[in-house]
């Protein structure tokens, strides 16, 4: 069993009407993951971590995640894992600085992503014509 000292990450929510800057994430735990790998940089860390191939689908490149409460871009997305760079503050302020292989780690996957994959996935069964997702990126890339 892992202990981090009950620490936990807490940021206020953005207020109705505030400055939109960042990740939308809403504080959902959707699964689990492990960390795979802690690779030292000098100036960054690259995290990779395992994740189910139920999950993996909803792991988008530059798109967000949340890491024990702690939102991140992903860079790179494989069969059953993803890369995440930490910069030095970050690894330093907040839970990474516990993680090294095999820590387990709530995951927040990427929301737009999952309400993409909702739609198209029950688009089929509303209408005899589903989406595919080069028709979904070319709708999206016109506005």
């Amino acid at each position: 069993m892992q202990n981090y000292k009950n620490e936990v990450h807490i940021e206020p929510a953005m207020m109705m009407g505030d400055r939109f800057e960042g990740h939308i994430v809403q504080g959902h735990i959707d699964c689990i993951g492990e960390i795979k790998e802690i690779k030292n940089n000098g100036n960054s860390f690259d995290v990779f971590i395992f994740l189910s191939k139920k999950n993996i689908p909803f792991v988008v490149p530059k798109g967000s995640i949340t890491i024990d409460g702690v939102s991140l871009t992903v860079n790179d997305v494989s069969a059953d894992a993803f890369r995440l760079t930490i910069i030095p503050h970050t690894m330093k302020e907040t839970l990474f600085r516990n993680y090294k292989k095999g820590s387990k780690v709530n995951i927040e996957t990427d929301m737009f992503a999952r309400y993409v994959s909702h739609i198209i996935s029950h688009q089929g069964k509303a209408n005899s014509q589903s989406l595919t997702w080069n028709e979904v990126d070319s709708i999206s890339a016109r506005f």
